[in-house]
């Protein structure tokens, strides 16, 4: 699945970066994440509701995302064989991190994750969670792959 999608999101996007770096990075870390994640948050907090969605909502984007950010640029960086597997982290994690989780005028993925994973906690029984996940994944990891791409921070 997570090898599947980041890989064609890595194909759509066609950068040099090669679909079988990107689907090494969505299958060792961000699928095994994400079950992990989801599973864990639903044991801790179990059911629905706007509290509870909302709840999970928060941490997701307290805690997931910014590992989940981290992981695709350093993950990526360092399998490409970067003098500084960091230096695409330092430069746009805090651009991408605002793109996933806050309403910004000159953004058109206005809060993305946080939609996404209100539906996916409101909606979608748990035992579907990581595949839902996993497909909208696909429009996010295409606008991370343009954006590590780019040789500035081009949103700012």
């Amino acid at each position: 699945g997570y090898t599947t999608r980041f890989a064609t999101a890595d194909l759509i996007q066609q950068t040099s970066t090669g679909p079988r770096l990107l689907g090494l990075v969505g299958s060792c870390f961000h699928a095994n994440f994400n079950y992990h994640w989801l599973r864990g948050l639903e044991r801790m907090f179990p059911g629905g509701g706007i509290r509870r969605v909302s709840l999970k909502v928060f941490l997701d984007q307290l805690f997931a995302a910014p590992m989940t950010i981290s992981a695709f640029y350093i993950g990526l960086s360092t399998l490409e064989g970067a003098e500084d597997p960091l230096e695409d982290w330092r430069n746009k994690f805090w651009t991408s991190y605002k793109v996933n989780t806050r309403n910004t005028g000159t953004i058109r993925h206005k809060c993305y994750w946080s939609t996404m994973q209100a539906v996916n906690f409101s909606l979608i029984p748990p035992v579907a969670r990581t595949v839902f996940v996993g497909g909208v994944a696909l429009g996010w990891t295409v606008f991370l792959c343009h954006f590590k791409q780019q040789k500035s921070d081009f949103l700012t």
